[in-house]
């Protein structure tokens, strides 16, 4: 049988080429598409996570929900311990501190309410890979007093490295303080809204301006995005008991699981959509062929062969059709995948940025293997109904088409 499937799909050249090519197509499509939209995830991932919001994040239990309207019942009074317990799992990078705050930022003509960070700034520098510098440089760690702020502040503001600005807030206790600070850099980060806010300071300057010795949280940076998940677990175990809580970047980000849903969807779509076309294109080649072969189906039947063994035959022929098709639609898509990650494909900005990024074609194992098995599905598939019309054709019938 295999035999006789491999000379009459080889003795049928033109259908098999239209086959073949309506496979590789569908196939092709489906891997460029899907590893498209994994490189968005990806992308976007770690865009997040490497201008603001690190792998992950460690509160006390309670902070993410209310910490900002009462932050002073949610410090980590022992950072140092906390840290030297945290940095032992061999998949950590860093670890940094930051201390949260509002308040108002004036450069003697105006004011501008800010969100406020204090960070260790050569640690936070490491992560921010995804932090443009605009103006001036990155916050370093002698810089006692210095600050970086979001464009959208600095154009607030009318503000640019070397101006001096000053911080008021309340203290942890609810007075006021103030401290005066020296513009050292203008940065753009993902997201437009953060910049128009937000602005950085060194911690022990934050620490000085609340009155305090803690901290709000540690951003912890991974070697390995992948080891999200089982280093929060590990870290949830840990720290359970000293009422410490344990954020990952995807849940820190809300914008991200809905985007990634979305893309999804749109995705799932356009498979369908390919499906659709895969099999319309390969059961019109498919009826063709067969419907064109008649004659010689009828004369198989008249020699003794039954109605099933004839469909078995089809269906053989679609299914080593597939497997053909399919091998070599992966293996293209493969190759152009690669082809077209060498040269990048360059992308607007995503909603509520300003940054355009550069594109690359993802290859995922997952995808490889739903592109081949649709592919070899939607040729049997389309097989399916020609083959059972021909099997219970009368034998009469078919050999009409002898003449």
């Amino acid at each position: 049988m295999f035999r006789f499937t491999l000379r009459n799909i080889i003795r049928q050249k033109a259908h098999t080429a239209m086959i073949l090519a309506a496979i590789i197509c569908g196939v092709v499509g489906t891997i460029l598409a899907g590893g498209w939209v994994h490189d968005i995830f990806i992308k976007l991932g770690e865009a997040l996570i490497h201008s603001q919001s690190g792998h992950l994040q460690i509160y006390m239990k309670g902070y993410h929900e209310a910490g900002s309207r009462t932050p002073e019942k949610y410090l980590i009074s022992e950072p140092n311990a906390i840290r030297q317990q945290i940095i032992t799992l061999p998949e950590i990078d860093s670890v940094m501190a930051r201390l949260n705050f509002s308040g108002l930022l004036n450069n003697g003509r105006s004011d501008l309410p800010i969100i406020g960070e204090g960070v260790e700034p050569d640690l936070e520098a490491k992560l921010g890979s995804a932090i443009t510098i605009t103006a001036g440089r990155q916050l370093v760690d002698t810089d006692v007093f210095g600050m970086i702020l979001g464009q959208g502040v600095a154009r607030g503001l009318r503000l640019k490295p070397g101006d001096h600005v000053t911080v008021l807030t309340n203290t942890l206790e609810g007075t006021l303080n103030s401290l005066d600070f020296e513009i050292i850099g203008i940065f753009q980060s993902f997201s437009n809204d953060y910049d128009a806010r937000a602005v950085r300071i060194p911690l022990a300057a934050a620490q000085e301006l609340l009155s305090t010795q803690g901290i709000n949280a540690f951003v912890i940076s991974l070697k390995e995005t992948n080891d999200t998940e089982r280093v929060a677990t590990r870290l949830k175990s840990q720290l359970d008991s000293a009422g410490l809580e344990v954020k990952t970047w995807v849940e820190l980000n809300d914008f991200y699981e809905k985007t990634v849903e979305m893309y999804k969807g749109q995705f799932g779509a356009l498979q369908l959509i390919i499906l659709i076309m895969v099999v319309l294109s390969v059961a019109n080649s498919v009826n063709m062929s067969i419907f064109e072969r008649m004659g010689e189906f009828g004369t198989m039947m008249a020699l003794g062969n039954q109605g099933s063994q004839v469909f078995r035959l089809i269906i053989s022929e679609s299914t080593v059709l597939g497997l053909i098709g399919s091998s070599l639609g992966v293996g293209i898509g493969v190759l152009l995948a690669w082809v077209i990650s060498a040269i990048g494909i360059p992308m607007p900005p995503p909603p509520n940025a300003d940054i355009g990024y550069i594109a690359q074609i993802q290859i995922v194992p997952s995808v490889l293997l739903l592109s081949f098995m649709m592919g070899l599905g939607a040729t049997v598939l389309a097989a399916c109904l020609p083959a059972r019309l021909v099997s219970r054709t009368p034998i009469v019938d078919a050999l009409r088409q002898n003449f």
